[in-house]
């Protein structure tokens, strides 16, 4: 599982303080290491509203590329970095297809078109929970992730909050 990269590098895997992974990979991109840092677009509620954010795919931690011939001495020193990840007291390689692998999968999450948020008025359709088939309109953000609709339910409109993942748009 373990290969060796085409320059006769390999990668590694650093540990990094808490939340402080984007601040590492800077600091060892300014002093000319080779690093990756796995990030995928997710959609989360922020503030009532869904906005897609870039989060990294292993949060705190980074991979860098170096070969027996770089200076590893400055990489522990490096701010944001905690330690080389080792296994009995050897640093932990990580096999290029595996990097190759998150590369793609990153790639793909960023090329993903931005998915339209709800709009007020849109009709909806609940799939899941006590309220299954019946059929709603979006009226707003109801915390983070809950919605208020509106539904047509026993002769008389009634506002309802439910979960957002209990919600699909109506099929045209």
């Amino acid at each position: 599982m373990l290969t060796v990269c085409r320059n006769g590098s390999n990668w590694y895997l650093l540990q990094c303080k808490p939340r402080q992974d984007e601040r590492a990979q800077l600091n060892l991109q300014q002093q000319n290491y080779s690093t990756f840092r796995p990030q995928l677009m997710s959609e989360r509620s922020i503030r009532g509203k869904r906005q897609r954010t870039l989060e990294s795919l292993f949060p705190g931690y980074v991979f860098i590329e170096l070969s027996r011939d770089d200076n590893w001495a400055p990489i522990r020193s490096t701010r944001g970095v905690s330690r080389i990840v080792e296994f009995n007291h050897v640093p932990a390689r990580v096999d290029e297809d595996v990097i190759a692998q998150l590369r793609e999968r990153s790639q793909e999450s960023l090329g993903f078109p931005a998915e339209p948020t709800l709009k007020p008025g849109e009709p909806l359709q609940i799939v899941q929970g006590p309220l299954s088939p019946l059929e709603g309109v979006f009226l707003s953000m109801h915390g983070d992730e809950r919605v208020m609709i509106l539904l047509n339910f026993l002769n008389r409109q009634q506002h309802v909050s439910v979960p957002l993942s209990y919600l699909e748009r109506q099929r045209q």
